[in-house]
């Protein structure tokens, strides 16, 4: 019975929780994206020397930024050098360009997150995760000029399939594991 009770528990606080809360990441050595991912493996994997000055503030006039950049869809993953020709540029693309700006000026906990931008999404999405003392924020430059707050999307946005964090990768389960 004590069981069942904090089973059940635990589903209604995860039923209630944020998408990003739901996915678990696991660790894992390869994803179906590191073929194509080869042109921009080295912005994935830079680390910078650079003290962490990084503000909500500068990341907003980033995306801003990147958001003017006419989307066009590229079936390759363009650099951030290309994309900043100011060339029509897709999510990937922008994700990227923002992971790179964002790691040179010493931001931790960022991912670049693959999935789909709605459940029911027939194509897949770039975007970034940032977990910040303050917060943690979807950063899609594709969509949104500022960052938002996870707690302000819900359940219809935002699966993630994969992530990427400097030379770790992800994938995403939303299945619950139980430890004894």
């Amino acid at each position: 019975m004590k069981k069942a009770l904090l089973l059940l528990i635990a589903f209604l606080g995860l039923s209630n929780a944020s998408c990003f809360a739901d996915a678990l990441l696991l660790t894992v050595s390869h994803t179906p994206y590191d073929r194509q991912m080869t042109p921009i493996h080295d912005v994935l994997t830079s680390t910078s020397a650079r003290a962490n000055d990084v503000s909500l503030g500068l990341v907003n006039g980033w995306m801003g930024d990147l958001r003017n950049i006419p989307y066009g869809f590229q079936p390759t993953w363009k650099t951030p050098s290309e994309v900043e020709s100011r060339q029509p540029a897709d999510c990937k693309g922008k994700a990227v360009t923002l992971y790179k700006r964002m790691k040179a000026h010493g931001a931790t906990n960022v991912r670049l997150v693959i999935g789909k931008r709605a459940p029911t999404s027939r194509q897949t999405h770039a975007w970034l995760e940032w977990q910040t003392d303050s917060g943690s924020y979807v950063l899609d430059p594709t969509f949104n000029y500022t960052a938002t707050r996870v707690e302000k999307i819900g359940r219809s946005s935002y699966v993630p399939l994969y992530a990427f964090a400097g030379s770790k990768k992800f994938r995403a389960s939303t299945t619950f594991v139980a430890q004894n």
